[in-house]
């Protein structure tokens, strides 16, 4: 078993404002889960993650807080909290954040993710 805390995990500040709490994941201190892996992100209002796909993950968004517009495979769809998002593998996709506060939300992606299970366009 393993516990931890948003403020624990491994902080990633992205070039586009995303900030990434990896909490859960493949390293030993995110706990060595392999078959999934969660992540708090938080997306100030007026910026987005990078455009990007997986080439073997599923990944789900569980939107917590603010709203936003996610763009898949060139569609967009809004979302608030409360909304769940599914993203297939090779999905390209992209998510910005808009209104008045950040855009907040848990990230869980099956495999595990990697820095490698990522491509960034």
């Amino acid at each position: 078993m393993y516990i931890t805390t948003r403020d624990k995990g491994n902080r990633v500040d992205t070039s586009e404002g995303e900030i990434i709490f990896e909490m859960i994941g493949c390293e030993k201190n995110q706990g060595g889960a392999l078959k999934h892996s969660v992540a708090h992100v938080v997306i100030p209002s007026g910026c987005s993650s990078l455009l990007h796909y997986h080439p073997e993950a599923e990944e789900t968004y569980c939107i917590l807080k603010g709203e936003g517009e996610i763009v898949v495979d060139g569609k967009k769809y809004p979302v608030k909290s409360g909304d769940t998002v599914f993203i297939s593998p090779l999905e390209k996709h992209q998510i910005f954040a808009h209104g008045t506060c950040d855009l907040e939300f848990i990230a869980v992606c099956a495999p595990a993710w990697t820095p490698e299970c990522s491509v960034f366009l």
